[in-house]
């Protein structure tokens, strides 16, 4: 009974909190804000205080995420010169220090996974958990305070940090740890960290490529074709379609693993494993549709035109219809086993082409994504 009422106190704390934050962002924020992004930030707020009853875990992390972030802001005191005075900016809290931080605790977390895998105890387990939370909250820290920093250096220049490959790769890490930790609370499949730590130190590893080769990490002005509202729900949506195919990609591999009888004491049963990949190919394949059509419209609002098979639009159809085709066989068809888990590695390779390797080897209208 206490604990009832204590989850509804603790809910309506949450939806209260987030309603008082929307409304001081309107009024205090609303000059550099038109209609459409008002009505993404009342929407947001209705699907974060949604997200925070159904899970309470996100509420701490986007409450951690707010106060750290506000930490953040107020040290600035408005001026980029902050960073090299202040300790906490300089090593903690800029952009690019909680960056780094979280490029740093994503690859412990995969060590200790592994080391919670093989040797089934409880503490490492927890303990990889807690270090995958610390490093989400830093990432989407890093990129709130990448945001506020963008406008330090110019109103003109400001934009919501979605833009380039090195923040679209962020992104990714945050998102694929998302989903990742929704389903290991949910269904209780701590052991596959081992797995889906894998892609996202992968991603990590590009990161810090990146960003010490090419200098990726430096802010810069919106290209004209980017300078658009759809931006905003275009590329999370897709995102959230790229890291739901890649967890389920690396549960496929767990699956064929365990089939082979490697690592077979270790890991899940099958049809749990099974289900999982289903579970993940099929939010992914929801939200994949959803930013394939946001962006068809964005196309014709930017280009004139719904389509115009421009290589990036190309692949996109490719990987959704190879996902269509996933859920059909497995949904109509009643297919099983490891041809379903193969096919979904091949998916990743095609999703990893058509998200990276497009912009690589092709040109088009997307060419702004190049390395």
């Amino acid at each position: 009974m206490l604990g009832n009422i204590k989850d509804k106190f603790l809910n309506y704390s949450f939806g209260l909190i987030l309603s008082i934050l929307t409304i001081f962002a309107i009024f205090e924020f609303h000059d550099f804000m038109d209609y459409y992004e008002i009505f993404i930030l009342l929407g947001s707020a209705i699907t974060f205080t949604w997200m925070g009853n159904m899970w309470p875990n996100f509420k701490n992390l986007f409450l951690n995420i707010f106060l750290f972030s506000f930490i953040s802001i107020y040290l600035y005191q408005g001026s980029l010169e902050q960073i090299e005075l202040n300790f906490f900016l300089k090593y903690f809290l800029s952009s690019q220090s909680a960056i780094m931080w979280m490029t740093a605790l994503y690859p412990l977390s995969l060590i200790i996974y592994w080391v919670y895998l093989l040797s089934r105890q409880d503490f490492y387990g927890s303990l990889a958990t807690k270090i995958t939370w610390i490093a989400t909250m830093m990432g989407f820290v890093g990129l709130l305070v990448r945001w506020y920093e963008s406008y330090l250096i110019s109103i003109d220049i400001g934009h919501i940090p979605v833009s380039n490959l090195y923040e679209v790769f962020i992104l990714f890490c945050l998102i694929t740890s998302l989903l990742y930790l929704y389903y290991e609370e949910k269904l209780d499949i701590k052991k596959m960290g081992a797995f889906v730590l894998i892609i996202i130190t992968a991603a990590v590893g590009f990161i810090l490529w990146y960003t010490f080769e090419k200098g990726a990490n430096q802010i810069q002005p919106l290209v004209p074709a980017l300078q658009s509202y759809w931006m905003k729900i275009h590329v999370p949506a897709n995102f959230i379609g790229y890291g739901a195919f890649s967890m389920a990609a690396m549960i496929s591999i767990a699956y064929l693993l365990k089939g082979k009888g490697i690592l077979g004491n270790y890991l899940p049963e099958l049809n749990v494993l099974d289900e999982m990949t289903y579970k993940a190919i099929s939010i992914g394949f929801i939200f994949f549709t959803i930013a394939t059509i946001l962006g068809a419209v964005w196309a014709a609002e930017a280009w004139g035109g719904y389509w115009s098979w421009d290589p990036k639009e190309t692949w996109a159809l490719i990987v959704w219809l190879n996902y269509a085709a996933w859920l059909h066989l497995r949904l109509i068809k009643g297919l099983r086993g490891s041809i379903l888990a193969w096919w979904s590695l091949v998916g990743l390779a095609v999703t990893t082409f058509a998200f990276l390797g497009v912009n690589l080897f092709l040109s088009g209208l997307h060419s702004y994504g190049e390395l």
